[in-house]
This record gives structure tokens, C-alpha cells and sequence, in this order.
């Protein structure tokens, strides 16, 4: 069917994703193709020491990046959208929306980027034995409770901006499973919250006599394919308020952005694994078996259909590399010569492949923000050099590229190297992949690994959210992973890049100097 028919006819699925720089919309046909997109451009707010989005943000950032889709439907095949065969929705993993009873928002959104909480984290690892990452649901809310703050006491539903807008949208409180296990850890063969870890934090907090436990305030936890609700007539209004979209819609469980880089990479099988680079990081290797003990370095979530997969999250990523390219930009302006962006990122991407494997003695922390994995609260973004280190555009752009990759590379060598985690594919999505092969061979020297992108990399999260919900209405029963590889992927593993021995000697001696000089980082932000 031609996609004008396929959206009249309403057989077109939503995929929506609220990133952490841009809220973006796909919808895909039949056969799973992008047919029309939406965006909208948003930024986070440090107010009072917490990253945080106002509600009035998102919601006009939704219902913006809506009706961008719209203006694109009916610029292409000059039709609207009324009719959908299944929505999704998605965004940023973990963070604090916390509620009341009449669904007032007690404290404004502490997001996924907050590194308040390390006591609350390291007391809840220590009580589990299991890792516990500052920016989990859970550490957000012992953090509160540590500190005493009034508004605990009148919780009663806590939700991740994904749940949230799902919640808002069809009056449903649950949420994907892989949302999920980053609020509170899973249980494999329950395919919930453990058990065990609630009685043991219910009784953590027994001596604040609050009126709820932690399973009344969390959301519901489900599986891909199972229905979610549907868009009611309050939640058709909020996200198109033309009035066009019409209510009744199946709704998919709403995910994280690690479960649509998982749909949109075909990583959720065991033995594959995925990374995203765009402002933040992670990577997702999906386990065979157990790793041999926790690491405060990575953490155990889920795939969509409930899967235990090892992810080493990065707070920062592109964020400095976008800094910079905006000041070449600036440069070249101010020399009269109007510089398109996306051709001057390809071209600085391409000039790094002209620098030393090493590049020359030059190392970048992008540190915009804290980093977890290597032990930082807070971040300064540092250039360092000496001065007998080949200082050249091309090293200069090749340890900007190193630098983003740094930290998942410390910590995904514990998996691959000292765990002996077996993996057979890896594929890269992200902005860092836009500039053809150059993110491939980057990321490929860092962990020592072939590296794939598909050609449909580019469309990232809202797509995978769209594939999520294709498989709602048409997953006929058959498992997640078998859905992707005959129905949606058919086999397409994308093109493979292997790094070079060269390149990966490289990266090792760039990454034992940039593990040696993280005092010089730690200093900055001690002094700076």
C-alpha cells in the first residue's frame, strides 16, 4: 500500500521518544518504514542544583513535535492523521516524577543527569546486593527520604517521564519492563519488581509510618506486546489539540530509551548488544548468564520482553564535540563564509581519521556533567595537552572522538575482558554515526570489536518505540526477538566495520593515559 493510503486507512503506527536534547515523532507503515517525522527542540533547566523540564515544557514539546509530524503528513501526501493502528511512547530513562493523589507534581522533574543521590545509592547497593545507580527512580526517592523532604509523605504514584506521559495520555499507571528495572531492580522469572529488594526497602522505611508501600506508588510493569490502555479523549486533545486525532488507539507499554535502542538495533537476543551515542551513552550486551558480582559500574536491566542485559550508561557524550563544532562554525563566520552544520560535522569527523592512533598525546573529558562510572560528581570539559604533543586539527578532532567514547570503553572492558561476556553483534546508532564509517571505526578501536549501523540508525528511538508498537497489534504471538529478525529486520545486520590493530593500540594507550590523568579532572572541578 502507498503510504497516503496507509495513513488514511489508519494502519500507520506512532513511535514518539522525548530525548534528552529533542522530542521526536516517527510513523512507519506496513512494511515498517519511516513515512513522516516530527521534532521539537528542548533543553534541560539546572534550577536550585537539579536538572530538571517543567511540565508546561514537555507538554508543548509533545504536542510541538506532533504537530511538526502533522505539517509533514500533510506536506508529503497532503492528508491528516486520524486514525493509527497502535502509539508508543518513550524517553529517558529513571529520574523522579513524583505525585500526589490528585495528580499534582510534588517537586519539579529530577531527571536521569541529577548525581545528588550517592548515599541513598550506596546504602540501597549494599541492602540489595545489587548495584544501584544514582540516577535510578529508586535512589532518587531513599535520597528524598534521607533528606527528610515533606512531600514523601503525600506520594502517590512515582513515574518516569515515559510512565508520565503514558499515564497522562490513556490514564493507565504502568510501564514497560525495561523501563521499569531502571526504577527498581527485576526479577527474571517473575518478569516484576524483586520481591525480595521491595520487602527489604518497605522495611528500610518502616519507621517513617508513611501511608504507602513501595508497590502501591510504582507503576505496573509489563511486557512488550502486552496492551497498555488506549488514548482516550483527554489524552487525543493533549497530544493533538487540531482535534483531528481521534481517541481509541492501542497503546504498546511505554519504554526507555535503552529498550528502543535495543527494538531499533535488533539487540534484544542474547549475545547481541548495542550503543548509543548521542548527549549521553550506553551500551547494552544482552546476557547469557549472570555476571559473577555486581559492579557499581553497570547495571542490570532489561530488554523490552523482560531479557537481563548488562549497560554501561555515560552521562556525557556529543555534548563538548557540539560545543566545539559550533565554534569552528563561528570561526569560519567570522571570515564571512556561512558554514552548513551537518557539512562541517562531517568534515571535522573526516579530518580525525587523519590524526595519530593515538592522538599525538591529546585527550578530551567531556565531562558537561558528573560521571558515575569514573567516580566524578561533577564535570569540567578539558583539552589536555603538553607541549611536545602533536597538537593538529586532526588529533584534535580524533581525541574529541576518542574522549566520547572513553568511559564506555573503562567500563565495558570489565565485561568483555574480565567477565568474558560473549558477544556476536554490536550495532552502533546515535548521532555519532551520522558521518559515515568514522563513529564505526571509533567505537570499534575502543572496544576492540567489529561494529555495525544499520541504515536506519539515524531514526533511533521513536522508531524503535514505533516497532514496539507494530508489534502490539501485530506480534501475532510470536517472541520479540523472532518478530524483529523475520518481520521487521529480515536478516539486515547492516554494514560491519573492524577496527584496525593499529587503531585499537591506539585507543589502549589513549585510555591508560586518560585513566592516569583523571586527577587532572578531578582537580578542575575541585578548583574551577
Amino acid at each position: 500500500m502507498e503510504a497516503k493510503e496507509i495513513i488514511q486507512s489508519g494502519k500507520a503506527v506512532l513511535g514518539i521518544e522525548l530525548g534528552s536534547t529533542r522530542i521526536k515523532a516517527v510513523l512507519i507503515d506496513d512494511a515498517y518504514n519511516p513515512v513522516a517525522q516530527g521534532s521539537h527542540v528542548w533543553e534541560n533547566k539546572l534550577e536550585n542544583n537539579l536538572w530538571t523540564y517543567s511540565l508546561e515544557d514537555i507538554w508543548n514539546g509533545v504536542r510541538d513535535c506532533y504537530a511538526s509530524l502533522r505539517a509533514d503528513v500533510k506536506a508529503k501526501y497532503g492528508v491528516e492523521i486520524e486514525k493509527l493502528a497502535s502509539i508508543g511512547v518513550s524517553a529517558m530513562m529513571h529520574g523522579y516524577m513524583a505525585f500526589d493523589k490528585a495528580g499534582k507534581l510534588l517537586v519539579p522533574f529530577r531527571t536521569w543527569r541529577n548525581t545528588n543521590t550517592g548515599r541513598a545509592a550506596s546504602e540501597l547497593s549494599e541492602l540489595f546486593k545489587f548495584n544501584i545507580p544514582l540516577r535510578w527512580s529508586i535512589s532518587h526517592l531513599y535520597q528524598c527520604i534521607l533528606d527528610n523532604e515533606p512531600h514523601v509523605a503525600d506520594i502517590d504514584y512515582l513515574a518516569t517521564l515515559d510512565a508520565y506521559v503514558h499515564w497522562q495520555l490513556t490514564g493507565q499507571r504502568v510501564t514497560g519492563i525495561g523501563d521499569a528495572s531502571g526504577m527498581l531492580p527485576i526479577d527474571p522469572q517473575t518478569k516484576n519488581y524483586d520481591a525480595g529488594m521491595v520487602a527489604k526497602f518497605d522495611a528500610l522505611i518502616a519507621p517513617k509510618h508513611f501511608s504507602w508501600t513501595l508497590t502501591d506508588i510504582l507503576p505496573k510493569v509489563l511486557v512488550a506486546g502486552q496492551n497498555a490502555g488506549t488514548l482516550t479523549e483527554q489524552g487525543a486533545a493533549m497530544l493533538d489539540p487540531s482535534g483531528h486525532l481521534q481517541a481509541g488507539i492501542p497503546m504498546c507499554p511505554p519504554e526507555g530509551d535503552v529498550g528502543t535502542g535495543m527494538a531499533a538495533t535488533n539487540s534484544v537476543r542474547p549475545r547481541t548488544g548495542n550503543v548509543s551515542c548521542g548527549t549521553s551513552s550506553f551500551s547494552m550486551i544482552v546476557l547469557e548468564k549472570n555476571l559473577s558480582k555486581a559492579y557499581e559500574s553497570i547495571d542490570i536491566v532489561t530488554t523490552p520482553d523482560g531479557s537481563p542485559a548488562a549497560m554501561v550508561h555515560c552521562n556525557n557524550c556529543t555534548s563538548d564535540i557540539n560545543a566545539w563544532v559550533e565554534i569552528f562554525r563561528q570561526c569560519l563566520e567570522a571570515y564571512g563564509v556561512k558554514a552548513d552544520t551537518g557539512k562541517l560535522f562531517t568534515t571535522l569527523f573526516n579530518i580525525s581519521q587523519k590524526g595519530d592512533a593515538d592522538c599525538g598525546g591529546l585527550m578530551v573529558y567531556n565531562y558537561i556533567s558528573g560521571e558515575p562510572v569514573t567516580g566524578l560528581a561533577d564535570g569540567r570539559p578539558l583539552v589536555v595537552r603538553s607541549a611536545n604533543d602533536a597538537f593538529s586539527l586532526a588529533n584534535f578532532m580524533r581525541a574529541q572522538l576518542y574522549g566520547a567514547v572513553a568511559v564506555l570503553k573503562i567500563g565495558n572492558d570489565i565485561l568483555l575482558r574480565d567477565e568474558k561476556v560473549k558477544v556476536d553483534r554490536i550495532t552502533g546508532h546515535g548521532g555519532f554515526f551520522t558521518t559515515p564509517e568514522v563513529g564505526q571505526r571509533v567505537l570499534g578501536a575502543a572496544l576492540g570489536s567489529p561494529i555495525s549501523v544499520m541504515k536506519t540508525a539515524g531514526e533511533g528511538g521513536p522508531w524503535g518505540m514505533a516497532i514496539l508498537a507494530s508489534y502490539l497489534v501485530n506480534g501475532d504471538g510470536e517472541s520479540l526477538p523472532d518478530y524483529l529478525d523475520k518481520k521487521v529486520f529480515a536478516g539486515n545486520e547492516g554494514t560491519e566495520i573492524k577496527p584496525s590493530a593499529a587503531d585499537i593500540e591506539g585507543f589502549n594507550k589513549y585510555i591508560e593515559a586518560y585513566k592516569r590523568s583523571l586527577e587532572i579532572e578531578k582537580a578542575a572541578v575541585k578548583y574551577k
